[in-house]
């Protein structure tokens, strides 16, 4: 069954056999962003790549960041003639080095560099209007709010085991329950997680013709 907020709220309370007079909406939607959070940043999720497009302007060497970006993937730059290239990462003392007076354009970028929480740049300055393609990860959109508190989301309609192990694990934290519990749900959760990131990391991102059928090996006793 796929989850919506309502679901998910019912299952942790029966779960944890703990009402509504403990574990609060406003608790519950805390220890699900929580548990959300957690699965987001252990592993890499398909759902969760995003692009946007943007035009860099003359003597501006600064990019504001989108304001769901998580971390940036790549970033590709298309000339005025139409012709594409990946920039090249680097860190920013590089970037800072690269080019001594920074306000002045001076050519096609080829490098790019997280600069701030605010902003990333992009050397050298450049000298015309390109197009670019930032490609990221974004910050996932959560059950506990519209419209994935009636609708689900991602991870809530597909993979509602993981979810609610990881809403389980941060249940059991917060009541201070058995030990037991706790060490159990965690255990699921891990399980959970494995098969999720097999699953997006790995099997999503094969192709057969390319990369064959997988195959378990058998164990086959000799003659």
């Amino acid at each position: 069954m796929a989850y919506t907020l309502a679901n998910l709220q019912d299952d942790i309370r029966s779960y944890t056999e703990v009402d509504d007079g403990v574990l609060t909406t406003g608790v519950l939607n805390t220890i699900i962003k929580n548990s959300e959070n957690k699965i987001y940043r252990e592993s890499d999720s398909d759902d969760n790549r995003f692009y946007a497009t943007s035009n860099l302007a003359a003597g501006s060497r600064y990019v504001t960041i989108p304001s769901d970006l998580r971390f940036i993937r790549y970033v590709q730059l298309t000339d005025s003639a139409g012709n594409q290239t990946f920039l090249e990462k680097k860190d920013t003392s590089y970037m800072a080095t690269f080019y001594d007076t920074p306000g002045t354009a001076s050519g096609t970028p080829k490098y790019y560099a997280n600069w701030d929480a605010n902003y990333w740049v992009v050397a050298p300055t450049p000298n015309a209007t390109n197009l670019i393609t930032l490609a990221y990860t974004k910050q996932p959109d959560s059950i506990t709010a519209s419209p994935g508190s009636t609708q689900g989301t991602y991870t809530s309609n597909k993979y509602q085991d993981l979810l609610l192990y990881a809403c389980l694990v941060e249940a059991y934290g917060y009541l201070k329950g058995p030990a037991d519990m706790l060490q159990y749900y965690m255990q699921a959760y891990q399980k959970a997680l494995q098969s999720y990131s097999i699953e997006q990391q790995g099997r999503r991102r094969r192709d057969e013709y390319q990369d064959g059928v997988i195959r378990t090996p058998l164990k086959s006793p000799s003659p």
